[in-house]
């Protein structure tokens, strides 16, 4: 409703008149149940109170209304899943960019929880930034398959299924080498990748070196 056609209605002839949409209230008309835009201080409902009734209840609706709504409940925070400690991921980190280094090579170590969720990545100086990208695919293959990505890449070359499935992966695309396990007993808690080395073999050597630095104390 416009503001200059706004219609009232008073008396029992429902005449309607026209008035400014902010000169009329919404009363409530005793005798027929109906709801009509009627005049503010029209003189029918100023000895029956209904009018003010309704306003009052339609003001505490509208207070609470305005009321801000509760705030959320805070989420219940999520453990990392098992892995390695910090200290054990790091010092075998760096014991596999020692080695790829003394090698001649520029690479990304990356060494993930039981549930393929970094707890430490290395990146060396003059790494390529793409080595970052595949040491996490290589990962993500060896947590899926349980097994090295190496091993990974060797049952691919002869089941068209599991290539295909590899290759609808977005965490993984193409298996590659250069992944190995974080193992307690029969348990993986982890694996840990390298890239940038030319070829996955070598990658593997120093993933190798990383883990074989830390694995009796893995718990």
């Amino acid at each position: 409703m416009r503001r200059a056609d706004a219609q009232v209605f008073r008396g029992d002839t429902e005449r309607p008149e026209r008035y400014s949409t902010a000169s009329v209230v919404l009363c409530y008309r005793h005798y027929d149940y109906r709801l009509y835009p009627l005049q503010l201080g029209c003189p029918m409902f100023r000895t029956t109170g209904k009018c003010a009734s309704l306003m009052t209840a339609i003001s505490i609706a509208m207070i609470a209304h305005a009321q801000p709504p509760a705030a959320p409940t805070a989420p219940t925070p999520v453990p990392r899943a098992r892995g390695p400690s910090l200290a054990l991921a790091v010092e075998a980190a760096q014991v596999a960019q020692a080695t790829c280094t003394t090698n001649g090579y520029k690479t990304t170590q990356l060494i993930v929880d039981s549930a393929g969720v970094p707890v430490v990545m290395l990146s060396g100086d003059g790494a390529q930034e793409r080595t970052q990208m595949i040491a996490a695919t290589k990962a993500a293959a060896a947590i899926r398959y349980n097994s090295s990505s190496g091993e990974v890449v060797d049952r691919a070359k002869t089941d068209a299924a599991l290539a295909a499935e590899i290759k609808a992966d977005p965490k993984i695309g193409t298996a590659r080498q250069g992944a190995v396990l974080l193992k307690v007993g029969n348990d993986t808690i982890g694996a840990f990748a390298v890239s940038g080395a030319p070829g996955g073999d070598k990658d593997e050597v120093c993933a190798r070196a990383g883990v074989d630095k830390i694995k009796d104390r893995l718990r």
